[in-house]
């Protein structure tokens, strides 16, 4: 897990430099910069394999790479191709050196991680690449005669340059949660800043993108089989990755909720290490709120593992808000970064890695929407797209629908089930859920991996029958059942809880003073109606409305007008 900025094109030379120092923070062990015709890149260093020895760029077989994130079967492939006594480090990004120099650009689709990654071939083409599910991030911008690109787009404004909001980017924001990809160009919230979408392979020259292939995602044959034999394979391919996923040099864990997907990575983990394994847990003190700290514990305790639990308080709320709004340079309003952010907070004194269960409800069919999308209307069947209350936006965030429902669009031949994990495979799970880990962990030098997104396991959750994802109340019914036999105490028929945090009693407070005063911040006023603004922090029941406006708020005066974090929450609480 790194950094990597660079410049393509004309006059390159030592332009990396400052790109990559903006985001030092994804690389807390080192930077290094190098320079090449037409090229110049910079890596900054989150050592995770081969310590010593991995240090980027890296050359082998006439070409240069630089990456972020994890090739987690570069031990297969150098085995595979032959590659022991090639190889002058133990880096898990060489030997994609040597197959390139055999396979050209049919080498990328060996890689089984969560990459993103420039690669200056010895035959003259160079590539900018992302892995299938965009688990790790890159932005890019364009100059005359050249590309700019990077982990963050942060990097990708010199310190006097004016950021730039795209109006209908904010709008997805503001009625999604996040915005849409690669409806609008360029597809994020700043203008000129493009996203390279999650599997895209770009072949750049000429400081300009000349062609671009997609890997495939997830779709593939039918998976097949009664449900023993099912089972059986289940357990095989979530043990495999599991494996994989621990491949480090460096201290790992886990993050641990009362959920299903959790407690099956920490049951795969408990039972591949000999040492227990530490698990983070995160709970609120606040009257009311959802707190799933008992039944990770019950988890923890029957797996031994060394449960670590951080409590999220009203005070940690005003203190990380500005951070979080800071570390989502590409932006969320989902409050789930809170909590995100305060555990990687504390995992970080004692690991580097932690494994994560993101992606299990959407490629096991877990969500209750994806069981209401198969119901009939007249028993409250409905399509399974995101619930909008927006009464702030113009039209109430109509046309941020309209731009989902054209960018969740699937491919021919999908089931009803599988059409609606489509849906939020390519736009929630990348620019949400994936977004917030990224951002949050980083944020605090820690790598966050994915094992239920990796290609082995996706092939095989999205392409079961869909009575084995979803069967009368429950969603994901294999991993279920899978989980009933491994781990008993994690309760895998219990109904869920839910996950919130008390961010609208947090507010609620303060709501009288903050409603003009966010409804005066400049991007809410070219966004918003200022008077429904206003309205949303005087009228209690639209309180769950209050956090994704005082994000925003926090947001724009912090990535815009170019606030410190703190002096932006200072000054929209009218602190002097």
């Amino acid at each position: 897990m790194c950094g990597i900025a660079g410049v393509l094109g004309e006059a390159a030379e030592a332009a990396a430099a400052p790109l990559i120092r903006q985001i030092a923070h994804r690389g807390p062990n080192g930077i290094r910069t190098e320079d090449g015709p037409g090229w110049s890149i910079g890596h900054a260093r989150l050592s995770i394999i081969d310590l010593e020895g991995g240090w980027q760029p890296l050359h082998a077989a006439g070409s240069t790479i630089i990456g972020n994130g994890e090739i987690y079967n570069y031990l297969e492939l150098a085995e595979e191709f032959q590659l022991q006594g090639k190889l002058a480090t133990g880096s898990d990004f060489e030997p994609l050196l040597h197959l390139y120099a055999q396979e050209g650009e049919k080498a990328f689709e060996r890689l089984r991680g969560m990459y993103a990654f420039c690669l200056v071939g010895g035959d003259g083409r160079t590539w900018l690449v992302r892995d299938p599910f965009g688990i790790k991030p890159l932005s890019v911008t364009r100059d005359p005669g050249r590309l700019n690109f990077a982990s963050e787009p942060r990097a990708l404004f010199g310190p006097t340059q004016a950021r730039m909001l795209q109006p209908e980017a904010a709008e997805d924001l503001l009625a999604l949660g996040y915005v849409t990809p690669g409806v609008i160009r360029p597809n994020t919230i700043f203008r000129g800043v493009e996203s390279v979408l999650p599997g895209e392979i770009d072949l750049v020259g000429d400081g300009d993108r000349e062609e671009t292939i997609r890997a495939p995602l997830v779709v593939g044959p039918p998976v097949a089989g009664d449900e023993a034999s099912l089972l059986r394979r289940l357990d095989a391919v979530l043990e495999d990755s599991v494996r994989v996923h621990q491949r480090s040099d460096v201290p790992y864990g886990l993050f641990l909720s009362g959920g299903v997907d959790s407690a099956a990575i920490a049951t795969l983990m408990s039972r591949l290490n000999a040492r227990p394994v530490v698990g983070y847990t995160c709970g609120f003190d606040a009257p009311g709120a959802r707190d799933e700290r008992a039944q990770a514990e019950k988890v923890a305790r029957a797996l031994n593992l060394d449960w670590r639990e951080t409590t999220f308080t009203e005070q940690d709320f005003w203190r990380i808000a500005p951070q979080v709004a800071w570390a989502l340079d590409e932006p969320t309003t989902d409050y789930a970064a809170l909590p995100t952010f305060k555990l990687a907070e504390a995992a970080r004194r004692d690991l580097t890695v932690v494994l994560t269960g993101e992606g299990g409800d959407e490629l096991f069919g877990g969500y209750g929407r994806y069981r209401r999308a198969l119901r009939p209307a007249w028993l409250g069947g409905r399509a399974a797209e995101p619930q909008i209350d927006a009464p702030f936006l113009a039209g109430g965030g109509a046309n941020a629908l309209k731009r989902w429902r054209q960018a969740a669009k699937p491919p021919k031949g999908l089931t009803g089930l599988q059409r609606a994990q489509w849906g939020d495979i390519v736009t929630w799970l990348p620019n949400d859920l994936l977004l917030k880990l990224d951002r949050c962990l980083m944020a605090n030098g820690l790598e966050g991996r994915t094992p239920f997104l990796d290609r082995e396991v996706a092939a095989f959750a999205f392409n079961l029958p869909d009575a084995m994802k979803v069967r009368g109340k429950y969603g994901k019914w294999l991993l279920r059942k899978w989980l009933e036999g491994a781990c008993p105490a994690a309760d895998p028929w219990g109904k869920k809880k839910g996950f919130t945090v008390p961010v609208a009693a947090w507010i609620a407070p303060r709501a009288a003073d903050l409603g003009p005063r966010i409804a005066g911040v400049k991007a809410v006023a070219e966004t918003c109606d200022a008077a429904a603004v206003r309205a949303v922090f005087s009228d209690p029941a639209q309180a769950h409305n209050r956090w994704p406006l005082l994000f925003f708020a926090l947001w724009s005066l912090i990535h815009l007008e170019q606030a410190e974090p703190a002096r932006a929450l200072a000054d929209l609480l009218g602190e002097a």
